[in-house]
């Protein structure tokens, strides 16, 4: 069940937020005159989230590409890779 607070408590219990968020690792619901405004959460949980969207993103090309046949075998692109250290 999702953690919902009036936007006074970010002022008011500015701490106690903090502390949820870092423990439960969940983001807090923040509302303005009784309707949803905000979502707080801790900037390793956001990271985290920031992380899998990009990851799923790289993961999505991937696929993409494997469905357009534009792939090749991992031992040319690695031998492609040395070859630009190399020079």
């Amino acid at each position: 069940m999702p953690t919902i607070r009036p936007s006074s408590d970010l002022r008011n219990k500015y701490n106690e937020i903090s502390e949820f968020c870092h423990q439960y690792e969940e983001p807090v619901y923040i509302t303005k005159n009784g309707q949803g405004d905000l979502a707080v959460m801790s900037i390793e949980s956001y990271e985290k989230l920031v992380g899998k969207f990009e990851l799923y993103k790289l993961l999505d090309e991937g696929t993409n590409a494997r469905k357009e046949n534009k792939v090749r075998p991992f031992r040319d692109a690695v031998d492609d890779i040395q070859k630009d250290v190399i020079k």
